[in-house]
């Protein structure tokens, strides 16, 4: 069955920040133009990070899907584990901080960067 993958960005049970690919499938729609089921979505927001952007460690406060309109953005966790995602490409971040716990840059979250020669133009939707 034909499908999108949907990067997640995700808190493990350790505490800190993974990456998965899970699929969604395209149930919907004809031949023509397959369509996944409708997900639900509260709103929107469109971000521009100019060349040489780049955050500290950090924890998503709210699930969202983040997708990429122009530039490239690289997320990196803890450990040196990185992805790059380019124009087209998205992920759904949702590495929440565990419940009870202090934010720890040395454990918590992942950073973002704008990597090339292009700002960053990103969207992101909350879910």
């Amino acid at each position: 069955m034909p499908h999108v993958t949907k990067v997640i960005l995700y808190t493990g049970a350790d505490g800190r920040a993974k990456f998965r690919d899970e699929p969604i499938t395209l149930t919907e729609g004809s031949p023509q133009a397959l369509l996944s089921p409708l997900l639900p979505s509260s709103g929107y927001r469109l971000r521009h990070s100019p060349v040489g952007f780049r955050s500290q460690f950090h924890c998503t406060v709210t699930p969202q899907w983040v997708f990429i309109l122009g530039g490239q953005m690289e997320i990196g966790l803890q450990g040196g584990v990185s992805r790059v995602f380019k124009p087209g490409e998205h992920f759904y971040s949702a590495d929440l901080l565990p419940p009870g716990a202090s934010f720890d840059p040395a454990m918590h979250g992942h950073w973002s960067r704008q990597i090339g020669p292009d700002p960053l133009v990103t969207l992101f939707v909350q879910g």
